[in-house]
C-alpha cells in the first residue's frame, strides 16, 4: 500500500525527503507553500513515488545509493551532479544522478514521479551469464536514447502504477509485483545508455541449439506459477541468457519471457475450464497466472483462443 504524506513547508519536506532518500539541505529562502509526497513501494528492489510541490526550492543531497528516474508532469526542475546541469521541463524523463555522487537540484512548482530502483535489480536483469557475480550497471547518459524510449518508459511506468500497484489485490501478489519490477528495470535499461552489453558471442550462438531450448521449456512448463526470470531460466538451460534468447527467437520466433506468459495463458485457459462461475471471477484466475488488467488479459486471451474468458468460465 502506498504512503501520502502532506507538508505545508519546506522544514518539513527537508525532514520527509532526506527519510525517502538521503541527507539533503533545502534553502527556500524563507518560502512557504504545499507539497505532497506519495510512496508506493512494490518489492524491496522498486518504489514508485510522486512529490508534488506548489512552491521553489533548491536542495543539496549526498549520493542516493540507488537509480532516481524522474518524469517531470509540470513546473521545472534544473538537476546538477558530476560537473552537469540539466534542465527539464514538462513531459520530460530523466534519470537524475549516479548512485553515488553527491547532486543539487532547483525545483519550481514542480511535480515529478520517480521510479527508486535498486541498482542490484538492474546488475540481475543486464546479467548475461547465471552463475557468475553479476556486472555493476552504470547509464551512461541522463537522458533517454529516442523519443520512442520517452514513450515506452511513461506507457511502462503507468502500466506498474495503475494496473498492478492501483489495484490493492495485485500488489501483493508476488507472481504480479516481481514481474512488474523486473519489467520496469528492463525498460530502464533499454531507455537510457548504460555499460550493459547485449549482442551475443559466437559462444552463445553455439549453445543455441534444439537441447537448450528443451531443457528451458522443460523449466518453463514446470515452474510457470513462479515469480520466474530469465536468469533462472538460463541457468536452468545451462548457457548465457543471450544464447537463451537467442534460441528462443531461432527455434520458436518469440522470446524466453513471451513462451512463459504464453504457458501462463494455458493454464489460465484450463482454470476457467474447470472453475465453477458461481465462486471464481475471471479476474482472480487472470491475477493467479500473473495478469494484472483484466482488459489486457481478455484481449490476448481472445487472440488465443477465439473466446471471451468469460464465455469460457460460463461454458466450462
Amino acid at each position: 500500500m502506498g504512503e501520502r504524506i502532506e507538508i505545508i513547508d519546506l522544514e518539513a519536506a527537508e525532514h520527509i525527503l532526506s527519510r525517502s532518500y538521503a541527507n539533503l539541505r533545502i534553502d527556500g529562502r524563507g518560502q512557504r507553500g504545499q507539497g505532497w509526497i506519495t510512496q508506493h513501494p512494490l518489492t524491496p528492489a522498486v518504489r514508485l513515488d510522486r512529490n508534488r510541490f506548489t512552491m521553489s526550492f533548491g536542495l543539496t543531497g549526498t549520493p542516493l545509493g540507488v537509480v532516481t528516474i524522474g518524469h517531470l508532469r509540470s513546473g521545472r526542475a534544473t538537476y546538477r551532479s558530476a560537473g552537469s546541469e540539466r534542465a527539464y521541463g514538462r513531459g520530460d524523463i530523466f534519470f537524475a544522478a549516479q548512485p553515488e555522487a553527491p547532486y543539487a537540484v532547483s525545483s519550481v512548482n514542480a511535480d515529478i514521479e520517480v521510479a527508486v530502483i535498486d541498482p542490484g535489480l538492474l546488475a540481475q536483469i543486464a546479467q548475461t551469464e547465471p552463475g557468475r557475480p553479476p556486472k555493476a550497471v552504470r547509464f551512461t547518459s541522463y537522458e533517454p536514447v529516442s523519443a520512442q524510449a520517452v514513450h515506452a518508459w511513461k506507457n511502462t511506468y503507468a502500466y506498474v502504477r495503475d494496473a498492478v500497484l492501483g489495484d490493492p489485490e495485485t500488489a501483493t501478489l508476488p507472481l504480479l509485483a516481481g514481474g512488474a519490477a523486473r519489467l520496469l528495470a528492463a525498460t530502464a535499461l533499454a531507455v537510457f545508455p548504460s555499460n550493459t552489453r547485449t549482442d551475443p558471442t559466437i559462444e552463445d550462438r553455439h549453445d543455441a541449439h534444439t537441447a537448450c531450448l528443451r531443457r528451458a521449456v522443460t523449466f518453463i512448463d514446470e515452474h510457470a506459477h513462479e515469480d520466474v526470470t530469465i536468469a533462472e531460466i538460463a541457468g536452468a538451460a545451462c548457457v548465457t541468457i543471450r544464447a537463451i534468447q537467442l534460441a528462443f527467437r531461432r527455434h520458436l520466433s518469440t522470446t524466453p519471457m513471451e513462451y512463459l506468459r504464453r504457458v501462463r495463458l494455458d493454464h489460465a485457459h484450463r482454470d476457467l475450464m474447470a472453475a465453477d462461475p458461481a465462486t471464481v471471477k475471471v479476474t482472480d484466475v487472470a491475477h493467479r497466472w500473473g495478469f494484472a488488467s483484466a482488459s489486457h488479459f481478455t484481449a490476448v486471451y481472445c487472440r488465443s483462443f477465439g473466446v471471451t474468458p468469460s464465455s469460457t468460465l460460463r461454458r466450462g
